[in-house]
């Protein structure tokens, strides 16, 4: 079955209209009562079968918290495509400008939750080529008001960045940095042109071997420049640093008990986007964000979690 939505709750009045550009994956997820040692054989206390996908669950939530979004990203033509385009649609997420690669299989993430610590583990096959900028140039902007990427096939996304930028000057874009990729250094610069926003994972830093998340992104800095960088440092809290190099923090804002940490990243770069578009000062935007992913982190899945 796709996720439950909180249909009864009426949705706000749309006051943006998002473009999302990245991945829509099946994620299989088996919650146990704590992750097994290697060679263990332990039975899992629930399966869930959803749609996850960084950029995909972005949007999900986005459209919860009453803004009209666009994904586009490449689609297999099997059962997985199928449950996928069903639950986005459920979302009125619009699917128009996706492409469908024949004869291909969905990416799936096999998830393991723990019980005990609400942290997960996930084994990915993806076997689905990405979008191209050619892809990308069919996709209208006339009508957008924030572009979201995700930080993949690095020189393809430098060229639909670069495709905005010339279009739409004025249209603002945010990329996720998640992960080391080869080339992704073309995604550190943006067009000068554009209210520009980085959102780097934690994990892409500490993979950099870094330990200081302010020594980080003020290196990071020179690398970069984004007119916003923002720095998510799980149950630490968030850092930003503005243009003026102006360094902010707020604290974490955990839940009770936590109970699953899936796509609280994913969160973050939501409610980060509409307090942004809200034209929250910096400091909110970032106690926004840390209050909705903290919420997420205290139910399964992210359905509510723009509500909560």
């Amino acid at each position: 079955m796709p996720q439950q939505h909180r249909q009864q709750t009426p949705r706000p009045e749309p006051t943006a209209r998002i473009l999302g550009v990245g991945i829509a994956t099946l994620d299989i997820i088996h919650q146990v009562e704590r992750y097994p040692a290697e060679d263990d054989e332990v039975r899992a206390l629930s399966q869930r079968r959803l749609r996850g996908g960084n950029c995909a669950n972005t949007l999900a939530v986005l459209s919860e918290l009453g803004h009209r979004c666009r994904w586009i990203g490449t689609l297999a033509d099997d059962s997985g495509a199928a449950f996928i385009r069903q639950d986005l649609s459920a979302r009125g997420i619009d699917l128009s400008a996706a492409k469908t690669i024949p004869n291909s299989a969905t990416p799936t993430s096999y998830i393991t939750l723990s019980r005990a610590t609400g942290s997960r583990t996930i084994v990915h096959h993806r076997d689905l080529p990405e979008l191209t900028a050619a892809d990308f140039a069919r996709a209208d902007l006339s009508t957008v008001d924030w572009v979201h990427f995700e930080g993949r096939n690095p020189s393809e996304t430098a060229r639909m960045i670069s495709r905005v930028a010339t279009e739409r000057p004025d249209l603002p874009i945010s990329v996720e940095i998640e992960k080391p990729r080869p080339g992704i250094e073309a995604l550190f610069r943006l067009p000068e042109t554009t209210n520009s926003l980085l959102i780097v994972a934690r994990a892409f830093a500490e993979q950099q071997g870094a330990h200081d998340p302010k020594a980080f992104l003020q290196r990071f800095a020179d690398q970069s420049n984004a007119s916003l960088l923002l720095l998510p440092w799980g149950a630490v809290g968030a850092y930003a640093l503005t243009s003026k190099r102006e360094l902010l923090f707020a604290p974490a804002q955990p839940p009770t008990e936590i109970i699953d940490t899936i796509a609280a990243g994913d969160v973050f770069n939501a409610a980060a986007i509409a307090a942004l578009l809200d034209h929250q000062p910096i400091d909110q935007v970032l106690q926004t964000a840390n209050a909705l992913a903290g919420h997420s982190c205290g139910q399964l899945g992210i359905d509510g979690a723009g509500v909560g």
